[in-house]
């Protein structure tokens, strides 16, 4: 029988150039498979007259009419809805559709931040909403789905919302913020690139149909993000699309209490543990340790031992030990506000491209804030008797973000480090778990005063998530943490080490003895606190030589914004609303 190479005879067909498929049998074989193709098709056909000849570009004025075009009644459609930058003018062209038209959208987007993302279901345009973070816009999204406004299908860390674009929850259409565009549609999406690229990619690669927002149209861009083969409209906006400085942190706002949090922190952790690869989260807990490292952290002999890899957003209080010698690289997840010039100044610590300009990546910066780090330092707003962790209180729903992904385990992970190997070593229940096996743990820190704004106590005895899982009717209630992911609490009482317990109870013993003057910890026993510290479970500070005299504002290595600014060399430019001097 003669041999065929099917391979060679459909793909690479005699006369035709290698690469592109010309095989008739394809198209054949094809039909009653492509009914997403069909269906956008017909979309597409009623939407081109909404396009400038011989380019991809639609007036903003014909915004509306072209979603009335393209959109259909039930279709899942993805808004960028990001962390940080907003595709603001499509979101208020959203909610301008004909609700008599258009109504039942299922949204897909990782944040809800704007009052629009919200207008769409209160003027019954969307009815479901899959999402990750609505920090600023907690309290209404709570009341909305208590008036069964809003359908909450699930809410997720921002890796899993994206793997389930790919998978079950994939968009019809996609609603994207991009810097520039061509008239052909390709786009530059520069500092804050976030998940754009994954937004248009699991949507254009399932046949939907992907329209940009743009700041401007150029002839030539400084490179190509996205190609325009995946981009069928581009909309030049007047304005600039949003972008919320979300990780900014003034440090005349941090405080003695958080300062010395940090230093029992660095002492009692990123030192014993040789932190070298780790993901801050946003608060003024992080903020004071990165302030910290130039000055304190040098005095304690850490510099080149600790803090040198980051999966980090280029926080401005990050400057300083920068240029300290204490940073070696740093995947962001989004940009932020001013720091540009500071960013291209700094290829080697930056992910430059060849245009000189950062390209961050969200979905890529998760998944090495889950597998390629050692170390989660975060806060919270509520911690139960067992470590549980939750930002979600009475009447907020904020979701997650990305803490869940990068504040867990990765029991994939194969690569070692000291302070990995470490951490599973302690654990208290490893042994009966998996038996005499070695392997590692991701240390997981939670980091708080021990009340919150408001005096609100952050240390309970049951987290609000369970009231919100029954008025909300979830299916499991809101938490960001688990307990046993978590292996370190850290408040200005001390330092807990709980995955070293080996017994539930002995976690909550361990807990209440640095929870403080909260209910909580107005029940801890001396007698049970004094067994914790010699078996290393609870650390106080005496133990760690130090007190909260200590912890001095002058010890911060920028203690204002224009410090910080000095820092930079003046290439730091902060937003106008951090302009205090």
């Amino acid at each position: 029988m003669e041999d065929t190479n099917f391979v060679e005879k459909i793909f690479f067909s005699p006369g035709k150039k290698r690469g592109i498929v010309v095989d008739d049998r394809i198209e054949i074989a094809k039909k009653g498979w492509d009914k997403n193709g069909e269906d956008t098709e017909k979309r597409m056909k009623e939407a081109r007259k909404f396009l400038k000849p011989g380019t991809k570009i639609v007036e903003p004025g014909d915004c509306v009419a072209l979603l009335e075009a393209t959109i259909r009644s039930g279709d899942k459609i993805n808004i960028e809805g990001d962390n940080q930058k907003q595709a603001d003018f499509l979101a208020k062209c959203l909610t301008k559709v004909d609700p008599s038209k258009i109504n039942n959208l299922h949204m897909v987007q990782s944040v809800l931040a704007l009052p629009e993302h919200l207008d769409v279901f209160k003027k019954g345009i969307a009815s479901k909403v899959d999402f990750c973070y609505s920090g600023p816009v907690a309290t209404d999204l709570a009341k909305m789905v208590m008036e069964g406004k809003i359908n909450i299908g699930a809410i997720h860390t921002y890796i899993e919302l994206f793997s389930r674009t790919y998978v079950d929850l994939k968009p019809k259409v996609a609603l994207v913020a991009a810097t520039a565009a061509d008239k052909q549609g390709n786009l530059y999406t520069g500092f804050n690139s976030e998940e754009t690229t994954s937004v248009v990619e699991c949507t254009k690669f399932r046949k939907g149909i992907v329209i940009a927002q743009v700041n401007e149209i150029v002839d030539k861009l400084p490179r190509v993000d996205i190609p325009g083969d995946w981009v069928d409209f581009v909309i030049p906006t007047e304005e600039p699309f949003y972008i919320e400085p979300l990780f900014t942190r003034d440090p005349r706002l941090i405080t003695e209490s958080q300062i010395f949090i940090g230093m029992l922190a660095l002492l009692g952790i990123y030192s014993k543990y040789e932190i070298a690869s780790l993901n801050h989260g946003i608060g003024f807990n992080t903020a004071a340790v990165e302030l910290l490292l130039p000055t304190f952290g040098e005095e304690m002999g850490l510099k080149g031992k600790i803090c040198s890899h980051w999966v980090l957003n280029p926080h401005p209080t990050m400057i300083p030990a920068i240029e300290s010698g204490w940073v070696d690289t740093m995947m962001p997840f989004g940009s932020e506000v001013g720091m540009e010039k500071y960013i291209m100044a700094r290829p080697d610590i930056f992910p430059i491209g060849p245009d000189g300009t950062m390209r961050s990546n969200r979905l890529a910066a998760q998944a090495a804030g889950h597998y390629a780090v050692d170390a989660f330092f975060g806060s919270t707003l509520q911690i139960d008797q067992y470590g549980n962790s939750a930002a979600a209180t009475a009447g907020r729903i904020p979701g997650f973000g990305g803490a869940p992904n990068m504040a867990c385990n990765a029991p994939g992970r194969r690569h070692v480090t000291n302070g990995w190997l470490l951490a599973a070593k302690e654990h208290g229940m490893r042994k009966d778990l998996i038996g005499p096996i070695d392997r590692g743990k991701k240390l997981v820190v939670q980091m708080v005063e021990t009340f919150g704004e408001g005096m609100a106590p952050v240390f309970v005895e049951q987290l609000d998530a369970f009231k919100l899982q029954k008025q909300a009717n979830f299916a499991i209630p809101p938490i960001m943490i688990y307990a046993d992911d978590i292996t370190h609490i850290v408040t200005e009482e001390g330092i807990a080490l709980v995955h070293k317990c080996k017994t539930l109870k002995d976690r909550a013993d361990a807990i209440k003895a640095i929870a403080g003057y909260t209910p909580l910890g107005l029940e801890a026993d001396d007698a049970k606190t004094d067994k914790l510290r010699k078996e290393g479970i609870v650390v106080l500070p005496e133990d760690l030589n130090i007190s909260f005299n200590d912890a001095k504002r002058s010890k911060l290595s920028a203690k204002s914004m224009s410090e910080l600014v000095e820092w930079s060399g003046g290439l730091y430019e902060p937003p106008v609303r951090f302009r205090n001097w």
